[in-house]
């Protein structure tokens, strides 16, 4: 697999290919030249001058002076006493991105540590070992420390790893794998645990799984009007540009690129305009859709611009020095604040999980047309294929999409504005943003659950009324690849398993609406 060098600023689609795709990394050795100038400036500077972190204690303790031979203790005293995370462990994809932005915070060369750090960082995500976190513990000012502490454990030789898939202890992996512990050099200990490392790197991974919803709620919305044969124009060029949001405008283009040669998307012109309709006291075809169909690209339009949104900022944070205090080696000394507040991350995953709970809420409701035979007067009770009443189709997948959005719900008031003074009021005022990244990361992983029904419920509409034939070529493709994965049933049977199966395929493909696009040109 081909390297990836550390030279620049890295980019959203730069951390994927280093985190999802695993690919190995190293340093452009100018920036650890840089690291290293940085590192000896502190070194020098720091004799004979009181340096938060170095020579004190830490928050409230700040006023107690350490002596120097116990100047390396108190490192590791920070590392372990702040090793006390509890519930779940993160999982080791978003582990992977942790790893990658706490790399990244070191390499702007503003944070005192030793060039050694950064390579024995780099050996852990080439070598695919990452520390054990838990996810209970950040409250998001003085950065993730408490997450952030485990990994500085594992860096120091103590605690547990990830290693291909099994949780043992670091002591035993890297002795197999001949990696050697980090050795405190000045403030090691703080400028590990100081930071917003966790939360941004959740937060990384969190907006490329983000994306890839967006795409797939614009298919199956794309989809789920072509099955009931809706009009064209309330995603058509002409209603969409006189709303000036660039998100709207972009679903819009996105459903007609992916509709352009469906034969059963009807036009209103054709079937509304035209001829005599005027005879009708009541009309048969319904002149206008429920909204779950028609106001799609007003609905999926705030999102895409909202994931855009919370894009800018958090891929600034990844490439922003965000522990304290900045080392300026250039300058020549030294400044005390308080990057590493997670409020920017917070903030923007708050609404990142609105946006994708509401995205779920979108699915639930074009599902539930689908599934309701007095709605949509086209289809079986519950897409049912079998005998009425024996049967029960997609009854009980319903049950699932119903409860697991109202959970999307529920996980989507916000964590920014649930501050807690801590740590003897010294944190006064924090951002919980890693609590924020994780909440976000279970509604995410939720919404995922509601498309896949959403999506096998379409499977079914596809071959009750053997429309393949008048299809879009881009979702006569999607049918044809997940009728390959989970056909369509008639029998009732447990279907756990294969709803699994669906879920591996739309979690792990591309984004589909761009892979479609380019498959057309």
């Amino acid at each position: 697999m081909t390297n990836f060098t550390i030279e620049k600023q890295l980019t959203l689609s730069d951390f994927r290919k280093i985190v999802l795709e695993e690919r190995p990394v190293s340093v452009h050795s100018s920036i650890l030249e840089n690291v290293a100038k940085n590192h000896d400036f502190l070194k020098g500077f720091a004799s004979n001058k009181i340096i938060y972190g170095i020579n004190t204690g830490f928050g409230p303790m700040a006023q107690y002076r350490i002596s120097e031979q116990n100047l390396n203790a108190l490192q590791y005293n920070l590392i372990r006493s702040h090793s006390t995370g509890s519930g779940q462990p993160i999982d080791p994809t978003l582990v992977r991105g942790l790893l990658l932005a706490r790399l990244n915070n070191f390499l702007q060369g503003y944070s005192g540590v030793h060039p050694e750090l950064v390579e024995l960082l780099v050996e852990l995500l080439n070598k695919k070992v990452y520390p054990v976190i838990y996810e209970h513990g950040g409250v998001g000012a003085s950065g993730d420390l408490v997450q952030l502490a485990h990994l500085a454990l594992t860096l120091i030789g103590e605690g547990d790893v990830w290693y291909q898939g099994v949780i043992r202890p670091t002591e035993e992996v890297f002795a197999e794998l001949s990696i050697q512990p980090l050795k405190i050099h000045v403030r090691e200990g703080l400028a590990l645990i100081n930071g917003t490392s966790a939360m941004t790197g959740i937060a990384l991974v969190n907006l490329l799984q983000a994306k890839k919803l967006l795409e797939w709620s614009v298919f199956l919305s794309a989809m789920t009007n072509e099955v009931v044969e809706a009009y064209d124009d309330h995603f058509s060029h002409e209603l969409n540009h006189v709303k000036h949001h660039p998100g709207q405008q972009a679903v819009a283009k996105m459903m007609r690129s992916l509709l352009g040669d469906s034969h059963m998307i009807r036009s209103r012109k054709k079937h509304l305009y035209e001829g005599d309709k005027m005879d009708q006291d009541v009309f048969e075809d319904k002149v206008q859709e429920y909204y779950s169909l028609r106001c799609i690209t007003q609905v999926l339009g705030p999102i895409l611009d909202t994931i855009e949104q919370a894009e800018k900022v958090i891929v600034a944070e990844f490439n922003s020095v965000n522990d304290n205090p900045i080392i300026d080696h250039e300058n020549a000394n030294i400044f005390h604040g308080g990057n590493f507040h997670g409020d920017y991350v917070s903030l923007e995953m708050d609404k990142l999980k609105i946006a994708i709970t509401k995205l779920s809420m979108l699915s639930e409701r074009q599902l539930n047309y689908l599934l309701n035979a007095r709605l949509n007067e086209k289809f079986p009770p519950f897409m049912n294929l079998g005998t009425l009443g024996l049967n029960f189709g997609i009854q009980g997948m319903q049950f699932t999409a119903t409860s697991t959005v109202a959970e999307n719900q529920t996980f989507s008031n916000p964590m920014y504005i649930h501050s807690i003074p801590n740590n003897n009021d010294n944190q006064d005022i924090v951002s919980m943003g890693s609590n924020a990244a994780l909440l976000t990361r279970r509604v995410i992983n939720n919404s995922f659950e509601v498309l896949v029904i959403q999506m096998i419920t379409l499977l079914h509409a596809v071959d009750y009324l053997k429309c393949q034939d008048r299809m879009a070529s881009a979702t006569k493709g999607l049918y044809e690849e997940i009728n390959a994965i989970f056909p369509s049933f008639v029998d009732d049977a447990p279907r756990y398993k294969a709803i699994a199966k669906v879920r591996a395929y739309f979690e792990k493909s591309e984004p589909v609406v761009s892979k479609a696009i380019r498959q057309q040109q």
